[in-house]
């Protein structure tokens, strides 16, 4: 008997100090966070500066580390970069872009994902009738700004225009969702609207000259494969002088004259706050309803407009040039 209890009491033992061990492990190691960026272009690249530095703030630099990879632009690339952090066991993937959270989500159902710069996750996670919580490990921040305003924009700015076009990347299902919106809008103003989808940036030159030689103006939604190839539409358009309605300020700054914004570094600072809820065990991530920008602000690009000849609206604010 005395033996059986020496034993038994040698296990607590083992158990008491391998949990002790554990803990203190967790209380000293560091949070490890993987962010997952689609393309660096200014929308991007400040939602993941918005989520670096909120989150470093309110978990303290010595308690997370975040890894930054960027896929360059290629919804492929983005694999390895996601199963690096899988294999890791990173304690939260960031995922910027829909390509970027749409990898994640297929690859781990464990790790918590908070996506940003995702327009509509109901189309990009393939959710009907989506009602703001995605459920299971992902959650996140939508760059939606209201498309019944931007339609709206398009005959404010532009009142004598009959045919509208729509220019966006086929490949990017919530640009599809947004042009598709904005075409019912407009066509009940009593418009002409007609969608250019392009496969990637090698046709983007060749659509939308056909959608400049045919559109008295040009729509363009939140879309990374345009954000990463202004110079191109601008190069097109300004010269045949047709005006572009830009989803966002990046892509307004690049080719655009007028665009209802928000801020992608705020956007980034929001979904930081609610990583740091879940690191600390303070939310849980499957309740968790997507976020919006708290505010969207009309903006113009000067440039753009000086050289069409359009003055621009009361109670827009310009563009600033670097």
């Amino acid at each position: 008997m005395k033996k059986i209890l020496a034993i038994a009491l040698a296990l607590v033992m083992l158990v008491s100090l391998t949990a002790c061990g554990a803990s203190e492990k967790a209380a000293s190691d560091k949070f490890v966070v993987g962010v997952c960026q689609l393309v660096p272009h200014v929308a991007l690249d400040q939602a993941t500066q918005g989520f670096v530095d909120k989150l470093t703030e309110l978990m303290g630099a010595e308690n997370v580390e975040i890894q930054v990879k960027v896929a360059a632009g290629d919804n492929a690339t983005c694999s390895p970069i996601i199963n690096d952090f899988v294999t890791q066991g990173v304690d939260l993937i960031m995922a910027n872009a829909t390509p970027a959270l749409q990898t994640a989500a297929a690859a781990t159902a464990d790790i918590p994902i908070l996506g940003t710069s995702v327009t509509e996750y109901g189309v990009a996670m393939g959710i009907e009738n989506f009602t703001g919580t995605v459920g299971g490990n992902v959650s996140g921040t939508s760059d939606l700004a209201p498309l019944d305003k931007q339609a709206d924009m398009i005959t404010e700015w532009c009142p004598d225009a009959k045919t509208v076009g729509l220019l966006y990347c086929s490949a990017e299902a919530n640009s599809q969702y947004q042009v598709d919106t904005v075409q019912a809008l407009l066509e009940a103003k009593g418009l002409t609207v007609t969608q250019y989808p392009f496969a990637d940036s090698n046709d983007m030159a060749a659509v939308t000259q056909t959608a400049c030689d045919n559109s008295d103006v040009i729509y363009v939604p939140t879309d990374n494969t345009v954000a990463s190839s202004t110079g191109i539409i601008d190069g097109i358009c300004q010269p045949a002088g047709v005006p572009v309605i830009a989803g966002e300020e990046g892509i307004c700054k690049g080719c655009g004259i007028a665009t209802l914004s928000i801020s992608y570094y705020d956007l980034g600072v929001k979904t930081a706050e609610m990583a740091a809820q879940i690191l600390k065990g303070e939310a849980d991530i499957a309740t968790m309803p997507v976020a919006y920008a708290d505010k969207q602000t009309p903006k113009y690009n000067a440039a753009i407009c000086e050289a069409l000849g359009i003055a621009p609206l009361a109670g827009y604010e310009v563009i600033p040039a670097e």
